[in-house]
């Protein structure tokens, strides 16, 4: 059933968060809104009123169509003509082509030995820490935005500005997805194991074992995420 995000729910989102009251441009308000939906603060199908994000956010509604453009492009919202603007939902299609897509670009990654950093590999160690720190607090979200360091991490031993913009995109994408997974403790705890053993691959200098598990776990974490898909239509 379609949720719309109207005056009185969107106050209560914004209600005691730094966030864009100040807001000027479409970037800003493209930020805001992108880590809302990473969040997992307004879920997939919901309609957003214009009228309603605007005052909140105060911006012009030109200001804030713009920004829905944006995300639009990015794949986060859709545009249905007549109807309004609405958080996109994905299928376990999607799901599906975003999990290949992320192999191909992690494990070119992973193969570009010649570009690794101290610097990056210490923010895939971050990534991990962070990682146990949420799951030690149960923070099952947190601990789903600390999996998305990880992998962007890994995905930065490129080097490559384009290929992490790309990443970002795929993995803000997949946040979509992760209202199926519930409850998100038994999708985001098992991984955590995993990523740990990845990271010390990558320290130890055996990326090619690190290339292998990367890609066995990235084709279960698919697999489990079809099937609950499948499972709710």
């Amino acid at each position: 059933m379609t949720q719309t995000h109207g005056l009185d729910v969107v106050a209560d989102l914004f209600a005691g968060r730094p966030a864009p009251v100040a807001a000027s441009t479409a970037e800003r308000v493209v930020d805001v809104l992108r880590g809302y939906l990473i969040e997992g603060r307004i879920v997939p199908g919901t309609r957003l009123s214009e009228e309603a994000f605007a005052a909140a956010m105060s911006v012009s509604r030109n200001t804030l169509r713009e920004a829905f453009r944006i995300l639009a492009h990015e794949k986060l919202l859709v545009h249905e003509m007549n109807r309004g603007v609405f958080v996109r939902e994905l299928t376990a299609d999607d799901v599906t082509s975003i999990y290949q897509f992320r192999t191909m670009l992690e494990t070119s990654a992973l193969a570009q030995t010649e570009r690794h950093t101290q610097a990056q590999k210490s923010k895939i160690r971050l990534a991990v820490t962070e990682g146990l720190s949420a799951a030690e607090a149960e923070d099952w979200r947190g601990l789903g935005t600390a999996n998305m360091h990880f992998h962007l991490a890994i995905a930065g031993l490129a080097g490559n500005r384009r290929l992490d913009a790309t990443m970002s995109q795929l993995l803000a994408e997949q946040r979509l997805a992760f209202h199926v997974m519930t409850p998100l403790k038994d999708f985001h705890d098992p991984y955590l194991t995993d990523n740990v053993t990845i990271c010390e691959l990558i320290e130890s200098g055996d990326v090619e074992e690190a290339a292998r598990h990367l890609r066995a776990y990235l084709d279960r974490a698919c697999a489990q995420m079809v099937r609950a898909f499948e499972a709710t239509s």
